[in-house]
């Protein structure tokens, strides 16, 4: 089986993978890269400011021959309360 390397992008830099994974069709391989961009935007929407965050990431998926896809996310958070946050937020 083919091993794919999925390298993480986003305005802070990125994380090229060392390790890779071994996946046995182009439709695995595009599951796990959809996995990890999910991943990173939770994360991202979660520590981002409660308004006017605006970000891009994207996993770009290779093998041993080169790139094979990329899948990008962005979003921007825009807030329609003005209102001071409570201490529980």
């Amino acid at each position: 089986m083919p091993r794919y390397y999925f390298d993480l992008h986003d305005e802070r830099g990125a994380a090229l993978d060392e390790e890779g994974l071994e996946l046995s069709s182009l439709r695995a391989v595009q599951a796990e890269a959809a996995k990890s961009v999910a991943d990173m935007a939770r994360d991202a929407v979660i520590s981002a400011p409660a308004t006017g965050a605006k970000r891009k990431m994207a996993i770009d998926v290779r093998d041993a021959g080169g790139p094979v896809m990329q899948v990008t996310f962005s979003f921007v958070i825009e807030s329609f309360n003005t209102r001071a946050p409570s201490r529980d937020q």
